[in-house]
């Protein structure tokens, strides 16, 4: 299975708007941050978690030709507002997207002509399938695992697929939880910044978090502007090293 990161910042991303401090004029191309997804590859199956504002720009980058389909995290902007640029996925079939039901909701509530019952050309044109906590589904014969997560007060999913985890915007993992994501290759894990935050795990909370689970190797992502990537891996390599836009992993 490969794993491309197309985006690994917070909500602002990376550089921020109006922002001067040394991280955001940073030469340091893994310093530049669009908003956090994943696109996994395994055989022939293409899936996104996530798609945010430069969703389009970060598919380019990447190259994604096709999609089978996109899982969601929740519902927040950063995570969901390049929905649109879905459209060029679905000019012969229905693309079929995977949330809760509360995330569902809010997405068609914010995109409502996407899920229309006839096919309509020019517009993005989905099915939204409800998944549920701890209850595996398939895509192309794929089990996916949603993992249900705090973010604040809100929950959201994060998904383990084989090996492989993905939870961005997490400030709470429930004991349940942890039972699920034993026996990991490949973690990552949303780490937003040194100092603590209400709904985001920091850096050190991460950590402990990581020490918890175990697993082979460790990936910071959803980071704000505070810490530059060389400094994030100076400090917590080996538990956890720091992912960046573009960065591929063989899990």
């Amino acid at each position: 299975m490969k794993v491309t990161f197309l985006g690994t910042g917070t909500s602002h991303g990376v550089p921020v708007l109006g922002c001067s401090c040394p991280v955001c004029r940073s030469s340091d191309e893994r310093d530049k941050r669009y908003r956090s997804s994943v696109w996994i590859e395994k055989d022939s199956t293409s899936i996104v978690i996530d798609t945010g504002y430069e969703f389009r720009l970060s598919g380019i980058r990447a190259g994604i030709g096709k999609l089978d389909a996109v899982l969601y995290t929740h519902a927040h902007s950063d995570h969901i507002m390049g929905f649109d640029d879905l459209r060029v996925f679905t000019l012969e079939k229905k693309l079929p997207v995977y949330a809760s039901e509360k995330t569902l909701d809010d997405i068609k509530t914010k995109f409502p002509y996407a899920f229309i019952k006839d096919f309509f050309p020019g517009i993005p044109m989905c099915t939204g399938n409800v998944v549920r906590g701890y209850e595996p589904f398939c895509v192309n014969g794929i089990e996916i695992l949603p993992i249900p997560l705090k973010h604040g007060l809100m929950e959201v999913y994060g998904y383990r697929i084989g090996s492989f985890a993905y939870l961005t915007d997490v400030s709470y993992i429930e004991e349940k939880a942890y039972g699920f994501l034993r026996g990991l290759d490949v973690l990552v894990i949303g780490a937003l910044r040194e100092k603590s935050h209400p709904t985001h795990l920091s850096f050190g909370e991460a950590v402990e978090a990581i020490r918890r689970i175990k697993p082979g190797k460790a990936y910071f992502t959803h980071i704000n502007h505070e810490t530059s990537y060389v400094d994030i891996n100076a400090k917590y390599m080996p538990v956890a090293e720091s992912a960046y836009d573009g960065m591929v992993l063989e899990v």
